[in-house]
């Protein structure tokens, strides 16, 4: 049988996908295969994001703040958010919600297989696992089989580990999240703790780095358990649940389609769709997946043009990972004096590719000149 479409890899971009389409009325009846060698049974990350208005999936939110806090060793600020709110969605709501979904079609299958080859010839996207083969008119790939060399040279790893833990006494404020927490070691590169309460009991406290290696999985325990006891003041507390994760912060060409796989679409990770210089990811998937759909809808080519003004946030963000990687400053200095001297709500449309002309600029001079604009001309060459 030949699809219309086979989405490679049920992650977050794979299922948001398949989401847009099945709740599109024009694209619904269109023939899916999803891949995946795994079955997405488990809560194995968190997503946390901020957006303006209420979005596609409100209804499995886990929690959401109004209100952020930025800590460092020269600053302690709380804000409250004006035009964004900051949400969580976890991850067996999200793959439990989207398959509930695609019960109700009898046009989408799935099917439990290891990808071993993904190929196109000029009107038919092939895909091959270690038991079959299956054909579409396009293949949405977010497995890493396209995926360019990396080196410590080009890219950093964001890095985390995250623990919700419980405790008996009501201690958190659940109206309050903490966005970044630089007041911890930084000997690694940009070093910082999440603590995001989800009700005045629970919180998730989450470890993250930014630097060219992973850790001993013992120094990202020895560390949430230092942080929980000094900053936190916690000495009892059960811990419910716990994960791992790695996104790559990359200069790499992450490329959209290929020229010998014309009817496969890189999408997710794999597409270019994770913000090099934070690693933000959920939120950038669902705006690329909207773009594909609309495609779609016209019968056009799934594939997007970049736009002069996605061109110039790429450049932004490989300015920013640039100066990182290369050391010129501390991801600490530069997140401190942005929080210190701009409004939360501009920061968060910076990062999230929503700001305007003069709010880049107010982001630009708060900043030291001479290393962004090496590493700006760098990236301009």
């Amino acid at each position: 049988m030949k699809y219309d479409y086979i989405i490679a890899g049920a992650g977050c971009a794979g299922l948001s996908l398949l989401h847009a389409i099945l709740i599109d009325e024009k694209l619904q009846n269109k023939t899916i295969l999803v891949v995946d060698k795994d079955q997405k049974k488990s809560n194995d990350r968190t997503w946390c994001f901020w957006e303006k208005e209420a979005g596609d999936f409100e209804q499995i939110l886990y929690h959401q703040w109004k209100k952020l806090q930025f800590l460092s060793s020269d600053i302690e600020k709380e804000f409250d958010l004006e035009k964004y709110t900051y949400k969580m969605i976890r991850g067996i709501d999200f793959y439990n919600h989207i398959f509930k979904i695609a019960s109700q079609f009898k046009n989408v299958s799935f099917v439990n297989e290891e990808i071993t080859h993904i190929s196109s010839t000029k009107n038919t996207g092939k895909l091959t696992t270690k038991n079959n083969e299956y054909e579409a008119n396009f293949i949405f790939n977010s497995t890493n089989l396209f995926n360019p060399k990396t080196t410590t040279e080009d890219t950093l790893l964001q890095h985390f580990k995250g623990w919700n833990i419980k405790v008996e006494k009501p201690i958190f404020n659940d109206k309050l999240a903490t966005l970044m927490d630089f007041r911890i070691q930084q000997k690694q590169g940009a070093t910082f703790m999440y603590v995001l309460p989800t009700s005045p009991t629970e919180a998730l406290i989450e470890y993250t780095l930014f630097s060219k290696e992973i850790l001993d999985q013992n120094e990202y325990i020895s560390e949430l358990k230092k942080y929980i006891n000094t900053y936190l003041r916690i000495d009892s507390y059960e811990i419910v649940h716990e994960e791992f994760g790695v996104i790559p912060m990359s200069l790499a060409n992450f490329k959209r389609s290929t020229e010998h796989a014309k009817n496969v679409i890189n999408i997710g990770t794999a597409g270019g769709f994770t913000k090099a210089s934070s690693g933000y990811t959920f939120q950038f998937i669902q705006k690329n997946t909207q773009a594909i759909v609309t495609n779609l809808k016209a019968d056009k080519n799934p594939l997007e043009t970049i736009k002069f003004r996605e061109r110039v946030f790429e450049w932004y963000d490989r300015t920013l990972l640039e100066v990182l990687l290369s050391e010129k400053l501390e991801g600490k200095e530069i997140f401190s004096t942005m929080f210190k001297k701009v409004p939360a709500d501009i920061i968060l449309a910076f990062l999230g590719n929503e700001s305007t002309i003069l709010e880049e600029l107010k982001i630009m001079t708060c900043l030291p000149l001479m290393p962004f604009l090496s590493s700006g001309i760098k990236q301009l060459t």
